[in-house]
């Protein structure tokens, strides 16, 4: 079984972020992803209560997208990584991340290990990946949506063609986003 890892802020879940994981889904490269939101780690402070950011990831959850609201207290993506390597010791499990984190992969905790279970990288922002020359990556066939949730965030009637209505819906009854 080929199992990918989505480790992400999700502030909040947006159509881009659906679209990646059921492509790579659809296109045979992982048969099943975790996505786990995390904790206000790093320079991600001003991220809305996990509990709503969990809640809204749930509206795509299904058997083949499972939302991890566990393992939010790890800290660092090797040890994401290492807790599902545990659990799933004979499966190929990979991490997803978007072309625009190899700029900094090398600055990673870990990267060597995180980078023995492999990476899906999806294209993003026409980032030229074939200047990063990382062993154990796999480049996705997919070109990423450009949305920021920080627009999305931004925008002050809280309306965006790349929200889910159940999202948008989800963000007006609990006033989210609001500052």
């Amino acid at each position: 079984m080929k199992i990918g890892i989505f480790v992400g802020s999700f502030n909040p879940v947006h159509k881009g972020h659906i679209y990646i994981l059921e492509k790579l889904i659809s296109k045979k490269y992982l048969d099943k992803v975790f996505v786990i939101p995390t904790m206000p780690y790093w320079h991600k402070l001003d991220l809305i209560d996990i509990k709503h950011r969990i809640n809204m990831l749930k509206f795509f959850e299904t058997d083949k997208i499972i939302i991890d609201d566990e393992n939010n207290y790890l800290k660092y993506t090797y040890e994401i990584m290492d807790k599902y390597h545990e659990k799933y010791k004979d499966a190929d499990i990979k991490l997803i991340i978007g072309a625009d984190n190899l700029k900094d992969l090398n600055k990673w905790m870990n990267i060597d290990k995180i980078l023995e279970y492999g990476v899906v990288v999806v294209g993003r922002n026409d980032i030229d990946i074939t200047k990063y020359n990382y062993k154990n990556i796999v480049y996705a066939d997919i070109k990423q949506y450009n949305i920021s949730s920080t627009e999305i965030r931004n925008n002050k009637n809280k309306k965006s063609e790349h929200l889910d209505d159940r999202v948008a819906k989800y963000i007006e009854e609990n006033n989210l986003y609001m500052n």
